[in-house]
Order: structure tokens, then C-alpha cells, then sequence
């Protein structure tokens, strides 16, 4: 009986169809379309990674005209900006809660503001370090570079990022 069964299955073995005529990837196939898979990621990533930092750039904007506001409510009800003023750990409680309710502690790159104040309570100074969290030149005017400074003072973006980042 044992004989049988495994005559049987040996004739079922050998009466199957053969894979070479049918249809399947050769390795040559699967390589092209790995090479092709990873052409598009080489375009598709640098792209990502811009559009990610200026998504960054105008998170830090918004928080900055944000932080202004309140600055400018504080100037308000005060007559006068706040006074010597040097670091934002020094800036947030003049404005929170009164005039910004829970104020973000830092920018789109996670770099905590550079904030200033005269000591006449005239001029205030809010400003994103950018990219590389250092401070720059501050020229004015438009940049083109994630690492630049964003800079926001009394009342107007004093150097900001317009056009093509690199």
C-alpha cells in the first residue's frame, strides 16, 4: 500500500508542467526596475528635504509675527516695549499669558529665538537663526539660504527669505 501511494505521487511529480515556458521576472528585469526605482528617489528626496525646511521657514514667519504681535500688545497697554531685554527665557513671561497664550519656545528648526529690546523700550528685535541655529550678518533684505537669520524688528520683517532656498 505504501509502495502505491509513493508510486503515485512520483507520477503526479513528474506530470506537471514546466516552469520555463511560463511567465516571470528574470533577474535583469528586476534590476532595471530597482535602478529605475532608485533614479526617482535621488530626484524625489532633495525635493522632499526643501519642501520640509520651507515648511520650517514659514512655521518660524508665522511664529514671529506671532511673537511681534504680543510684543507690540505689551508696547501698548505699557507705552514702551519691554526694557533690556537679551533672551527669550527673559521676553516670554512679559507676554505670557497676557498678551500670547502659550508662545512657542522655539523655531521650525527647534533653535530657541533670538529676541532683543533696547533700553528705552523703543525698538524689539524677534528673530529665527535659521538653518544652522547661528547667528548672522544681518544685512536686511531677502535671503536665499535656509541658514540665514529671519529677523523681524519693531514692527516689520527686517530680513526675510523670498524666492528659490537653497
Amino acid at each position: 500500500m505504501i509502495g502505491l501511494f509513493v508510486g503515485k505521487s512520483m507520477k503526479a511529480f513528474h506530470d506537471r508542467p514546466s516552469r520555463r515556458g511560463t511567465a516571470g521576472f528574470t533577474l535583469i528585469e528586476l534590476l532595471i526596475v530597482v535602478a529605475i526605482i532608485g533614479l526617482i528617489s535621488a530626484i524625489a528626496i532633495p525635493n522632499l528635504l526643501n519642501a520640509i525646511d520651507k515648511g520650517k521657514q514659514k512655521r518660524s514667519m508665522a511664529d514671529v509675527r506671532s511673537i511681534a504681535t504680543a510684543v507690540e500688545s505689551y508696547g501698548v497697554d505699557n507705552a514702551r516695549y519691554p526694557l533690556n531685554v537679551s533672551t527669550w527665557s527673559a521676553m516670554k513671561p512679559l507676554l505670557n499669558p497676557f498678551f500670547i497664550k502659550d508662545p512657542p519656545d522655539v523655531d521650525g528648526w527647534s533653535t530657541t529665538w533670538d529676541t532683543a529690546t533696547d533700553a528705552a523700550g523703543d525698538v524689539y528685535t524677534v528673530a529665527s537663526l535659521g538653518k544652522d541655529a547661528a547667528a548672522d550678518t544681518r544685512a536686511g533684505g531677502t535671503t536665499t539660504n535656509f541658514a540665514c537669520d529671519i529677523v523681524f524688528v519693531t514692527g516689520q520683517f527686517y530680513q526675510w527669505p523670498e524666492g528659490t532656498q537653497t
